[in-house]
């Protein structure tokens, strides 16, 4: 049983917190804060039109990134594929965007992560920077992001993503992707490096010039 139908917090691993009604540049979205009851991680989900229909939904789930997502960076493409996603639903006029924190550069945490740019100025890419401080490739997991779709009453998504590694974790935790939608944005000279990077070493599904 889902919020959507039992309407109150569940007990499960995402617990809610508090819905609302945020107004965007792309139109007026429906916010609901989630905490992990594992970790006590609090992440937050927009959502836009009816989502618990057993339908197919559009879905994105977006790690977080301060430097992209708040600052704008072009060091990578996150704040670009985030504007884009939801853009696509509201063009949709249904689904949801999943907001994860603690999954700041791919898990290693904002000051890792600047760590790991500064090895990127000396000519390492993102593989080898993590490596080389001895942190992992990738330290995300995904069991929350389903956990939160799971009481959105979200059953069956068509997921927006170039990363196959997040489309199996996903999968892993029981959620049904029933296709993927493409989330390209044109690179720059800034981040060009970066996104060949992803597609050779990471096998993000990207059409690079």
């Amino acid at each position: 049983m889902t919020l959507a139908s039992r309407g109150e917090p569940p007990v499960g691993p995402a617990r809610l917190i508090a819905t609302t009604e945020v107004p965007t540049k792309w139109g007026r979205f429906t916010c609901h804060a989630f905490r992990s009851t594992d970790d006590g991680q609090e992440h937050v989900a927009f959502s836009l039109g009816e989502v618990a229909t057993g339908g197919e939904v559009l879905v994105r789930v977006h790690s977080e990134c301060l430097t992209g997502d708040v600052f704008g960076s072009w060091r990578c493409d996150c704040g670009a594929q985030l504007h884009a996603a939801m853009a696509a639903i509201a063009s949709c006029g249904n689904g949801v965007l999943v907001y994860l924190r603690g999954h700041e550069g791919r898990g290693i945490g904002i000051g890792h992560k600047v760590q790991a740019y500064a090895l990127q100025d000396e000519g390492r890419d993102t593989v080898d920077a993590n490596l080389e401080l001895g942190l992992p490739v990738d330290d995300r997991t995904y069991g929350i992001g389903v956990a939160i779709l799971a009481e959105l009453g979200v059953e069956r998504v068509a997921l927006m993503t170039n990363n196959p590694t997040k489309h199996n974790g996903l999968a892993a935790f029981g959620l049904e992707i029933c296709r993927r939608v493409p989330l390209e944005v044109p690179p720059r000279a800034e981040n060009e490096h970066y996104l060949r990077t992803k597609q050779q070493r990471l096998g993000h599904l990207l059409n690079l010039v």
